[in-house]
């Protein structure tokens, strides 16, 4: 995972203009314009052609690989709350990771679930009728691992820190993948796959049992610090450049105006810049 993320991380460095920007808007105009369609439809057959389905896709409807992401699965007050709510997580993410990581994330998601869906339609015969419930959810996943203090209203009314929500979060994906019938119980897990990708490392640092060792020798390593800045200074002055983002590779020679910063977390001395100081896998020696 870590391996994929720098070269994700790289790729967006490199193509700058890649991604869609806005996504998370467009999703949710997409959401809330196929439910009032769906409101004025007499025939019942809108938005079915819009789901994500391996025997209409080979029929000819190749629109569906991208439209199912834009069906609702409720209506209402509740899809308006849920869509403001993906709002404020998909913009949050795609300010702090950008537009091009922000677009991968998201295609990531879709592609898993589409790649499921040919899957058990290859296998069973039975079409799996895709929307963008889990992928949304999973985001959420996301935004509260990066964010986990931050306090949303919830209802507009009672303030709740996103980490708990999270916690609820996970009870609905165990509780559907217990309740719902096969294959469609399968889809949260399948959602989980793309938040692992993006933050399963960020996970793993908080359970795995050797993370208090850890701590206590990079605690125990911090006695050292000047002789290490010193010895780190020695072996920059036999470089061209003073700092370099140990993830994009942006030195301080060919991005002058970049803010360059070292990560306390990260064992040893690593740099990254303003782009990724708070965005990358911490480093352990």
């Amino acid at each position: 995972m870590k391996s994929v993320m720098r070269r994700i991380d790289r790729f967006c460095y490199s193509h700058p203009g890649f991604g869609i920007p806005k996504l998370m808007i467009i999703i949710v105009a997409g959401n809330a314009l196929v439910w009032l369609l769906s409101m004025m439809d007499t025939t019942g057959l809108f938005p079915a052609i819009l789901y994500f389905s391996p025997e209409q896709i080979f029929k000819g409807r190749i629109w569906c690989l991208v439209t199912f992401i834009v069906v609702p699965n409720t209506g209402g007050i509740w899809l308006l709350i849920s869509l403001y709510f993906y709002y404020f997580i998909g913009s949050t993410l795609e300010g702090l990771w950008g537009s091009a990581k922000f677009t991968i994330y998201y295609l990531s998601g879709m592609l898993f679930n589409i790649i499921y869906g040919f899957i058990i339609w290859g296998v069973t015969g039975q079409n799996v009728y895709l929307n963008a419930s889990y992928i949304n959810l999973s985001m959420f996943f996301t935004f509260a691992t990066i964010y986990p203090e931050t306090r949303v209203m919830l209802f507009f009314v009672i303030p709740v820190k996103i980490k708990w929500l999270a916690l609820l979060n996970a009870a609905y994906f165990v509780i559907a993948i217990v309740t719902n019938p096969f294959p469609y119980n399968l889809l949260p897990i399948i959602a989980i796959f793309n938040y692992l990708l993006f933050c399963g490392d960020w996970l793993f640092d908080f359970i795995r049992p050797s993370r208090i060792n850890r701590n206590i020798q990079q605690t125990q390593r911090t006695v050292n610090f000047k002789s290490r800045a010193r010895r780190a200074a020695r072996e920059q002055s036999k470089k061209e450049y003073h700092r370099k983002c140990e993830v994009c590779g942006r030195t301080d020679m060919n991005s002058p105006n970049t803010e360059f910063r070292y990560c306390s977390r990260c064992s040893g001395y690593h740099c990254y810049c303003e782009e990724h100081i708070n965005d990358h896998i911490h480093m352990r020696e």
